[in-house]
Parts: structure tokens; C-alpha cells; sequence
């Protein structure tokens, strides 16, 4: 069964709702996501910083860990608004694999609506995923 059409605009303007809601005190750089599961449903998030600064979590990963502990494992597409189009960190590549596959979207926004869209495989080539993990006799 083919799935529906991914609606980019509505993905942008979720991440940019959630953008509104991130938690940054100390860097003033706001970050919303929204990500899209295989089963059709969406999940946003904002950054939440810390602190103690390693401990800060990138809305990405907090809108991917939301959808897997609503038991959606398996994502479509990523939708992240920054004020200047910033793309994902590597670490918030890495999590996209994990749930993500090489052809997987993620849309690189802005709040007036301007994006780029790229796949996960132009952002992480040569990632390293659940595939590469064989057991040694």
C-alpha cells in the first residue's frame, strides 16, 4: 500500500508552533521539530537547555523520543525550524538513523516558511545503523 504524500507545509508550520514553546534561556537559539511516523501520526517538540550545558536536549531528539514511547518506532520525515535555517546536529542525525531510513526527509526551515529539503542519507552518509551490528563467532 503506498502512503500518503508527505505535507511538507503542514510539518514546517508544526515545527514552527513548537518552536515557540522551546525552553532556551542560556543560548536564546530556539528550535522547533516535528516529525513525522510511518503510521501518519506527528509528533513536536522544542529544545530544552540546561544549565549544565551537556545535558541540553535538541527538539529533534526530544520529538523522536516522544513518538517511540507513543510506540511509533519508524519515521518518515523531520521537519526543524530555527531562526537562521540551521541544520541538525550530528547527534540529532545519528537518532534519525536509528528510527529513520536513507531516504528518509528532513525539512531545514525557517519561521517565514523558507526551507530546504535534504534526506537523511545527504545529511549522514555512510551512517552507521542497526544493519552494521553482526555478531562475531
Amino acid at each position: 500500500m503506498k502512503q500518503p504524500a508527505i505535507d511538507r507545509e503542514q510539518l514546517i508550520n508544526l515545527a514552527t508552533q513548537a518552536r515557540e514553546v522551546a525552553y532556551a534561556p542560556y543560548s536564546g537559539y530556539r528550535v522547533g521539530a516535528a516529525v513525522l511516523t510511518e503510521d501518519g501520526r506527528i509528533f513536536t517538540a522544542g529544545n530544552v537547555e540546561n544549565a549544565v550545558y551537556p545535558l541540553t536536549i535538541c527538539a529533534e531528539r526530544v520529538a523522536i523520543a516522544k513518538a517511540v514511547s507513543e510506540g511509533a518506532t519508524r519515521i518518515r520525515a523531520v521537519a526543524v525550524v530555527t531562526a537562521n535555517g540551521g541544520a541538525p546536529c550530528g547527534s540529532c542525525r545519528q537518532v534519525m538513523r536509528e528510527f529513520g531510513e536513507g531516504n528518509t526527509l528532513v525539512f531545514i526551515a525557517q519561521p517565514d516558511g523558507a526551507y530546504r529539503e535534504r534526506t537523511l542519507d545527504a545529511l549522514l552518509p555512510e551512517s552507521f545503523s542497526v544493519a552494521d551490528l553482526t555478531r562475531e563467532s
